[in-house]
């Protein structure tokens, strides 16, 4: 591997190993989410994985129909934008906003993510390269049942890779999909749990009672920040894959620090 494409490496793993939601709320609201998860209501856990299961059946209907069109460098600043508009309406309204503002506002990011992943060389138009960028919503978050060897980059990826597989080959070609199709509802699970670890943070980070829609379009944004970066870190591992394999990048991942 070249020096160049060293540093890219070093580069994506420290975005991929980068702080949770949670520390960048707290960094940027100066107060820890534990105290706003404590001001969920009772079955708050349920609700918010079932609005991470919607949105991400939302926006897997827009991976198959749109992620192919156009060709253009990645947009973050517009696309945080958006997000920052939608969550104000989540803030204003907390919790019972998040059915109707987090399918949009995971759609939004979905669209980044696939700008970032064209802007590193995917096709967006195979069902493999949209699956990579459904995927980005685990990575960038882990589940209740994880252990310290399940959630490094890797990890994640290996154990979404049957599902993402499976996925992968029945959209390819498709305008349109069946939600209730076994090789979508499996992967919208499992990413679902995970992602709804971030969304559970954002929830609890926005029932603050002073957060309002101000503090509800900051936090979208930061939400937002934290896929990008997922997403850079992702696209710039796959890109290197292609150039020199995956145990290749792989080994070379383990062996750089994570800072």
């Amino acid at each position: 591997m070249t020096p160049e494409h060293r540093n890219e490496l070093q580069e994506a793993k420290r975005l991929l190993e980068n702080p949770s939601v949670a520390a960048r709320f707290a960094d940027v609201l100066a107060g820890p989410v534990e105290k706003g998860m404590k001001l969920l209501p009772a079955g708050a856990r349920g609700t918010i994985l079932a609005a991470a299961t919607k949105s991400l059946n939302v926006a897997l209907k827009a991976a198959v129909l749109t992620l192919g069109e156009g060709e253009r460098e990645a947009s973050n600043r517009m696309h945080k934008i958006s997000a920052a508009v939608s969550g104000g309406v989540g803030g204003a309204f907390g919790l019972a906003a998040l059915g109707v503002e987090l399918p949009l506002s995971t759609t939004i990011m979905l669209r980044s993510i696939s700008d970032i992943a064209r802007s590193e060389g995917e096709d967006l138009k195979s069902g493999e390269a949209r699956m990579a960028c459904m995927e980005v919503f685990a990575l960038g978050g882990s589940s209740g049942g994880d252990d310290a060897a399940e959630t490094g980059y890797f990890a994640v990826r290996a154990a979404l890779a049957s599902a993402v597989s499976e996925a992968a080959t029945y959209v390819a070609g498709k305008t349109a999909v069946k939600e209730s199709a076994p090789a979508l509802v499996r992967l919208v699970g499992q990413v679902a749990t995970r992602f709804s670890v971030s969304v559970s943070e954002k929830a609890a980070a926005q029932a603050v009672p002073v957060i309002g829609a101000a503090g509800g379009a900051l936090i979208n944004t930061l939400f937002m920040s934290h896929f990008q970066d997922t997403a850079r870190g992702h696209f710039a591992v796959r890109r290197l894959e292609r150039i020199y394999g995956a145990e290749v990048v792989r080994e070379a991942y383990a062996e750089l620090p994570a800072g």
